[in-house]
């Protein structure tokens, strides 16, 4: 194994600093790791390069109306994984997280690179420290890959002098994640390579937006568009600033995949009862709800029972819920005479509740069995087999970026939908994959959907569109079957051509 690294150099030992001298902060260097490194995939043996670190951006500098530099503004960092003997028309894939403030660990290691986390799963969680493998089953075997994490996020920084709030919203942080791409792309001779985004959760709303602005600003237009617990219009979600209900519905399917996991609901099958709850979600629930008070008290019991035989919940508690049961109450209530409360990322995973009385978790039990692993094996991977050191902390989610700015969207729902259709109407080759866990409660699968299914485009553009459901939550891949059967699916649409 062979690496190199880029430094600055510090000053002399036995410099006098000037006390009347105005220091200026050295100007930021890239700073990357290259290691070489083996797969063994199936009979074949790939043979690839690891660079990881830190990618400076840099802001364009006129004076008089005349180009006059670049100015650093953040360093954001950045794994690729490169297989040698490849060529310029091999396939790469960009891969980012979501959040906002999330890292891209999370498909890093769990999903789409070459080497990946040891946990467990629920009801069998292995003990810490954990342990890492390879990844035998790595879209690296047919696309070179890349991992961004957003500023303020991973080991992203901006720069000594710069402030992080233009990073952190909308606007700012496409523009940037779009900015690192068409470096990484330039620098790497790559214009002529299919290219594909794949985000998960928000980073499939930052995805969409994404592919419109790499299309029309950089005129990089893509190949794919890989869509993981798809989020593109937030107002599907939203139970609190909407008076419509929508919410309501399009979250009712996902409840009743988790009380059937939970044995909640017997007597059938996963796959019959969501199609049961989707039916009625589709239907008969919204108009429900539209009647207010004016529905008949033989009405109201109907729709009681039936909220009460798809969700696992007593009549009792969806009566005084109104029929609008939230997630977050939900979560809380379906295992309560067990005192445990039920994931949201991912329903399977359920914990001790604080309080037996209390009326939301007061944690997620799936995000609390899913962290601490990746935490630990990052850690340890990027600097043992990465060879890359920094005592920054590596933001896994990070706070940083709270509050994030949606003005863009100022008096009207956060929605990418529009970007998402001008990209494909823009480029009719654009392929998109939407990938949708039925025990996701965080992006449930009926909402995601819903909102794909109203896209304004042609018949033969949304034959562009294919979807892909597995029986796992948010982070679909910490099911083993599903992240088999998901690497399989991901493999075969990027090689679909």
């Amino acid at each position: 194994m062979s690496e190199t690294t880029q430094q600055t150099a510090g000053p002399k030992a036995d410099a006098k600093p000037d006390p009347k001298a105005v220091t200026k902060p050295a100007e930021p260097k890239d700073e990357l790791v290259v290691t070489e490194h083996e797969l063994k995939v199936g009979r074949r043996t790939l043979t690839y390069t690891a660079t990881t670190g830190r990618v400076v951006l840099r802001d364009e500098v006129y004076e008089d109306g005349t180009f006059a530099g670049f100015k650093a503004k953040a360093e954001m960092s950045i794994t690729s994984y490169v297989v040698e003997g490849g060529d310029e028309r091999r396939p790469v894939t960009f891969a980012f997280n979501g959040g906002p403030g999330s890292s891209s660990v999370w498909l890093h290691l769990g999903l789409l690179g070459p080497r990946r986390v040891l946990m467990g799963d629920a009801g069998n969680l292995l003990p810490p420290p954990y342990e890492l493998a390879d990844n035998p089953e790595s879209l690296l075997a047919v696309s070179d890959l890349v991992f961004i994490d957003p500023v303020s996020t991973g080991y992203s920084r901006v720069v000594e002098g710069s402030k992080p709030e233009p990073f952190h919203g909308y606007q700012g942080d496409i523009e940037s994640v779009a900015e690192l791409i068409r470096i990484w792309v330039s620098r790497n001779k790559r214009w002529m390579s299919p290219k594909f985004v794949a985000g998960e959760s928000y980073g499939t709303l930052r995805g969409a937006a994404l592919a419109e602005h790499l299309q029309s600003r950089h005129g990089m237009y893509l190949n794919g568009l890989i869509l993981i617990s798809s989020v593109l219009d937030l107002s599907s979600l939203d139970f609190e600033k909407q008076r419509n209900d929508r919410a309501h519905a399009l979250y009712l399917p996902t409840y009743a995949a988790i009380a059937h996991y939970h044995g909640k609901v017997k007597r059938r099958s996963l796959r019959a009862l969501v199609k049961e709850a989707e039916e009625y979600a589709a239907g008969d629930y919204p108009a429900v709800l539209r009647k207010g008070n004016r529905l008949t008290t033989k009405e109201r019991a109907a729709a009681v029972r039936k909220l009460a035989s798809l969700t696992g919940l007593s009549e009792d508690y969806v009566d005084r819920a109104d029929l609008r049961i939230e997630h977050w109450r939900f979560f809380g209530e379906l295992l309560r005479d067990e005192r445990r409360t039920v994931g949201r990322l991912d329903g399977r995973f359920s914990g001790p509740m604080a309080s037996a009385i209390a009326e939301n978790m007061d944690a997620d039990p799936a995000h609390d069995a899913i962290s601490g692993p990746y935490a630990a094996v990052f850690n340890h991977y990027v600097r043992e087999e990465l060879g890359f050191e920094s005592d920054l902390p590596y933001e896994q989610i990070s706070r940083r970026v709270d509050p994030w700015s949606y003005k863009d969207f100022e008096g009207r729902p956060i929605d990418v939908t529009p970007k998402l259709e001008r990209a494909m109407r823009q480029n009719p080759h654009l392929r998109v994959h939407v990938a949708y866990g039925y025990y996701d409660g965080a992006t449930p699968h009926f909402a995601a959907e819903d909102v794909v299914a109203h896209l304004n485009l042609p018949d033969e553009l949304r034959a562009n569109i294919e979807h892909a459901y597995y029986e796992a939550g948010h982070m679909m891949y910490v099911h083993e079957p599903t992240r088999r059967q998901q690497s399989r699916d991901l493999a075969a649409f990027v090689t679909r051509g």
